[in-house]
């Protein structure tokens, strides 16, 4: 069987290790060709290409991106997109894909496969907010980044007597936000799923202040004030419909200050949380991830995700991947709510 892998959305650490695991099993298990669509949909979309075998895959498990590239576009929001892509693949010799992906590319992915495409999923994304996984890889990277920035924060606003702002990724969950948080021991935790009040968080920078310590505040991107709605960089969407986010930090940096009087700064992780080598466990969830796809493609067992329930490596249909998001529990946030002020 010639199989094609391609990797969408954002690039996210652990992406390498999939695609190594998958060609490495295909190739020695089972006797498959692979062929690597690059740049994400825009690859099959456009007949752009790599090889992949044994060779070309070696030496990648360390590395974070993606050797295949990546993109955000929407084959469904270009004329003729569905029937370029399976005459491409037929072109190829392509027998079916697997897509490496989060909410978007996923979404694809399952309209593609009730069109008649046989397409394996594999779940990726830093956020962790897809469904019916228990966690995706790049989460636990990235939960590591910011807890290592936290730490480094820490030392700088206790020497200026400062309210410091961390703000890391999380459209509409606060999965990075909550763990980064807790680890971090946060003064407080912002995240989308739970409103705040402005005027509860300068409670809390003032409690931090008289204890002696300098307030750490976590905010996810998609944070929202009580009384306000999701700060945006502009108006402009992506290939999916996503507005750009950007400034709910700065924004709340200048309540704090003209309330307290305190001196208050904002850091922006964005991508830095993204990049880089991923975890000892991104690695070893994300090639489980690839060898379970990879055998799942084998038994041409079509439509279907592979994930992590508990600690094992599961199919479920690919479709429930997108049924809802996967969102931080009221109650989950609760927990962490002993250790605000």
């Amino acid at each position: 069987m010639r199989i094609g892998v391609l990797t969408g959305g954002g690039d996210c650490p652990g992406l390498n290790a999939v695609i190594r695991a998958v060609v490495r099993k295909g190739v020695k298990e089972y006797g498959h060709e692979f062929v690597g669509f690059r740049d994400g949909w825009k690859g099959p979309l456009e007949n752009y290409t790599m090889e992949l075998n044994l060779e070309t895959t070696r030496g990648i498990l360390p590395r974070g991106g993606t050797i295949l590239g990546s993109s955000r576009t929407n084959p469904f929001k270009i004329e003729n997109g569905v029937e370029r892509i399976k005459q491409n693949l037929a072109d190829q010799g392509v027998d079916a894909l697997i897509a490496i992906g989060g909410e978007d590319t996923l979404g694809v992915a399952t309209k593609l496969d009730s069109l008649g495409v046989k397409v394996i999923g594999v779940p990726k994304t830093i956020d962790n907010d897809l469904n019916n996984t228990d966690y995706t890889f790049g989460f636990d990277t990235s939960v590591n980044i910011a807890v290592e920035a936290i730490d480094r924060l820490h030392t700088t606003a206790e020497s200026h007597h400062r309210a410091l702002i961390v703000e890391v990724m999380g459209r509409h969950a606060g999965w990075i936000a909550l763990h980064s948080g807790i680890a971090g021991g946060a003064a407080c935790i912002l995240i989308p799923e739970v409103k705040f009040s402005v005027d509860k968080v300068c409670e809390w920078v003032e409690s931090r202040f008289k204890s002696s310590y300098a307030p750490i505040i976590v905010i996810a991107e998609g944070a929202i004030p009580q009384d306000g709605d999701m700060i945006t960089k502009d108006s402009e969407l992506d290939a999916f419909g996503h507005v750009k986010l950007s400034g709910i930090g700065e924004w709340l940096a200048r309540q704090i200050e003209a309330k307290t009087g305190k001196e208050a700064r904002t850091s922006v992780l964005g991508h830095i949380q993204r990049g880089g080598t991923p975890s000892a466990f991104d690695r070893v969830l994300a090639t489980r991830f690839g060898l379970q796809a990879i055998t799942a493609a084998s038994e041409g067992d079509w439509g279907k995700m592979v994930a992590l329930h508990g600690t094992d490596i599961v199919r479920v249909p690919l479709a429930s991947a997108t049924e809802k998001l996967k969102t931080v529990p009221l109650e989950r946030y609760k927990e962490s709510e002993i250790f605000f002020g």
